[in-house]
């Protein structure tokens, strides 16, 4: 007997989105960026703690020494697919925030469910999911004995546990999300 939603397409629960803010020294993040982020992304429901980004010397050129990087992530529950709309947006505002071509924030979108937390990328890989619009899907940690875990691309900064309080946090957030949304619904963490 075929299993009871087999071959029968279904939309999947929403998921939470949240962003991994690279910045420089001088960035005004609470008078800059977060309106910034709220007005494409909505209400701000966790900010993290800003650490020190010295894994690489990658975007130093660029935006500068002394780089920080934090997570921040968003009230508002939405479809995984609006995933390539959340990396545009953020590219529109790097580039506002900008000066002279050269960017002085990096905005990486990405997304959460109970499952794996996905970061949205302009760049090709040999793991990532291309979605169109120039934007594929990273999936950077999956969820496992009780807490999100690192997969062998993941960003050292990923792949060592910095950011697991945070991810907790947006997790249980997401959690009480998809409760209110729907009574008996959503997962127990």
């Amino acid at each position: 007997m075929a299993h009871p939603r087999a071959g029968k397409p279904e939309e999947p629960a929403p998921v939470k989105y949240f962003t991994a803010v690279l910045l420089g020294e001088g960035i005004d993040m609470e008078g800059m960026i977060v309106p910034e982020l709220e007005a494409v992304f909505g209400a701000v429901d966790h900010r993290g703690t800003a650490h020190p980004f010295d894994r690489t010397d990658y975007y130093e050129d660029e935006m500068g020494p002394g780089l920080r990087r934090m997570i921040i992530s968003f009230e508002p529950l939405r479809p995984p697919t609006d995933l390539i709309r959340a990396k545009l947006d953020a590219y529109g505002i790097e580039r506002r925030l900008g000066n002279g071509g050269m960017r002085r924030v990096n905005i990486d979108p990405g997304c959460m469910d109970y499952f794996k937390v996905v970061l949205a990328s302009f760049k090709e890989g040999p793991q990532k999911i291309y979605l169109g619009s120039g934007v594929y899907a990273d999936t950077v940690l999956m969820f496992h004995d009780g807490a999100y875990g690192p997969l062998p691309w993941s960003f050292p900064d990923f792949r060592d546990g910095t950011y697991s309080e945070d991810f907790s946090v947006i997790r249980k957030l997401y959690s009480e999300a998809l409760r209110r949304r729907s009574p008996g619904g959503g997962r127990a963490v």
